[in-house]
């Protein structure tokens, strides 16, 4: 897995806090108070200076009250004849864990989030993605692209085999692991009941 990322490649997410704070009237300073993300953070994600986490990014969709999908601005552009809708690589939004280990690529369209969404995932060697539960009665079904996916859910751990599928709870918290010595992919859907 490559360090180095292309900056035209992030999704700027910025504009997109400073275009929903502004349309719901609310200053920094307010902002700071209802999301606990200091004004001079606020300020430099604005800006497009400061890449916030997964965490900081929750924080403030519940302190604006907006759901999560409302921040990815995707960039579709549809066909001449509006029947196929293209997500250029640059456009696709893309979340990383706290210690870079971990990448999450979305690929479902921002609408379907709380319902159906997919990721491509990728976690470098020794690295863990640990969920919290998601909403009652979620199941997660990974597909393992590569070596070295382990999954563990409800007490009971099972490591991938290339082209394996696993069907797991998500209502509980859960873990996918890279236990081998390159970096690990798969393809990752979340569905909620």
């Amino acid at each position: 897995m490559s360090n180095k990322i292309d900056a035209a490649a992030v999704p700027r997410i910025g504009p997109v806090i400073q275009r929903l704070r502004k349309r719901q009237g609310l200053t920094l300073e307010q902002l700071e108070a209802a999301s606990g993300v200091s004004k001079s953070m606020l300020s430099q994600i604005e800006r497009g200076q400061a890449n916030p986490t997964f965490a900081v990014l929750w924080s403030l969709t519940r302190a604006m009250k907006i759901e999560f999908a409302d921040l990815l601005d995707t960039g579709a552009h549809p066909g001449g004849d509006n029947a196929i809708d293209i997500v250029s690589v640059a456009h696709t939004p893309e979340i990383r864990s706290a210690d870079g280990a971990c990448r999450l690529r979305i690929l479902s369209p921002p609408q379907r989030a709380g319902e159906t969404e997919w990721y491509e995932l990728e976690i470098a060697p020794a690295g863990t993605l640990d969920s919290a539960p998601h909403a009652p009665g979620a199941v997660e079904h990974l597909t393992a692209l590569s070596a070295g996916l382990q999954v563990t859910s409800a007490g009971v751990t099972h490591t991938l085999k290339p082209g394996e599928t696993a069907r797991y709870a998500a209502d509980v918290a859960h873990r996918i692991s890279n236990v081998s010595r390159r970096p690990a992919k798969g393809l990752m859907v979340l569905l909620y009941r």
